[in-house]
């Protein structure tokens, strides 16, 4: 098509892709890394986890149901998971310039060049998806003309900042029969959502808020991105919570900030799981469920003390997915139990948390 411009991925060991620009056309750099979901875009690109990430989908046709428009519902976007884009920019195999769906008001190329996210088709992602599993997540660049950049590493700062909010949100204000506290370091909408449908208070607060000062009945702690060592204030905060014997819940980076502040520790996988589809196995049974995950670290089980119990583990890598406290009413998983997208099998993790008690 006339006005398309060729573009390249450049990955930080020399690879070269090669395609074309279909997105916002300005240089930019992130963590490349890949999602083997088959639908969700919409949501996927407003997840914040994926904030400081250049985003490769593997399935091979995206754009064709377009994208949905910003109705609100409990003053939270309807069909998206935060209120902007987040990835750094997004690589595709081939776009579908025609889009058709009932709920579609835009195309996807519209929606990101409105909000300035580059994109670029016609790369052969398979090729880019083994590189990254045989060689492990690396940073990456979009290139465009000219216009080189350095190498920018969303790991090697406090990126959970970029994504929180400035100042505490409380919803369902009515509600007076249990009040939660969610600490929000990036946190998906339809986590909220999740809450309020359970008839709850819910106090979003940012990440490095004293919410102890607060009087409410439990706290959850959200999903988001980059290294989670890197919310010292966070950490510092949950093992207070914990020390209080509050009852928390932690989804996934808050499942590893959880284990942080029980005194255990964390590491990077070697390119981490991004899906719509990873089976976890709830331990001590044989049930498996299928989840929706996004995230790059994972809680090393063996850092914690014999007062802590693997909850979930993952039945393709049998990595860490989830921890609970034998005693206490603590829990959390490292998968999204809200799914959007993916699917709702866990969605009942939220039910046991309303039922936790001090």
């Amino acid at each position: 098509m006339d006005g398309i411009k060729e573009v390249k991925l450049i990955l930080e060991n020399g690879d070269e892709f090669n395609g074309f620009s279909f997105g916002a056309e300005h240089s930019v750099s992130g963590e490349a890394v890949f999602n083997t979901g088959m639908v969700g875009y919409p949501e996927s690109l407003t997840d914040p986890s994926y904030k400081g990430q250049i985003l490769a989908l593997t399935y091979p046709l995206i754009g064709n149901y377009g994208v949905p428009g910003k109705e609100k519902e409990d003053s939270l976007l309807k069909n998206f998971e935060s209120d902007k884009i987040q990835v750094q920019a997004l690589v595709i195999s081939d776009y579908s310039f025609e889009y058709s769906h009932w709920n579609a008001k835009k195309s996807l190329a519209d929606w990101l060049k409105e909000e300035n996210i580059p994109a670029i088709y016609g790369i052969d992602t398979r090729k880019l998806t083994k590189t990254l599993r045989e060689k492990g997540a690396m940073l990456g660049k979009i290139v465009f003309e000219n216009e080189d950049i350095n190498f920018y590493d969303p790991n090697v700062i406090d990126i959970v900042k970029e994504v929180t909010l400035e100042k505490p949100i409380v919803y369902n204000e009515k509600n007076v029969n249990k009040k939660i506290v969610v600490v929000d370091c990036g946190i998906k909408n339809n986590i909220i959502r999740n809450l309020i449908k359970r008839d709850l208070t819910v106090v979003r607060v940012p990440y490095d808020y004293d919410f102890l000062k607060l009087d409410f009945d439990g706290l959850l702690i959200s999903n988001g991105p980059g290294d989670p060592k890197m919310c010292k204030k966070t950490i510092e905060n949950v093992s207070k919570a914990l020390n209080q014997n509050i009852p928390t819940f932690g989804i996934c980076l808050g499942n590893q900030l959880m284990a942080l502040a029980a005194g255990g520790d964390t590491y990077k996988l070697k390119y981490g799981h991004r899906s719509q589809n990873q089976p976890c196995t709830l331990v001590g049974t044989k049930r498996c469920f299928i989840t929706t995950q996004n995230h790059g670290f994972a809680v090393d089980m063996e850092s914690l003390s014999n007062e802590w119990q693997e909850f979930f583990i993952n039945a393709n890598d049998g990595t860490n997915e989830g921890i609970r406290h034998n005693t206490k009413p603590f829990f959390s998983c490292q998968f999204h139990p809200e799914s959007t997208p993916g699917p709702y099998d866990t969605e009942f993790l939220f039910d046991e948390f309303v039922k936790r008690r001090k």
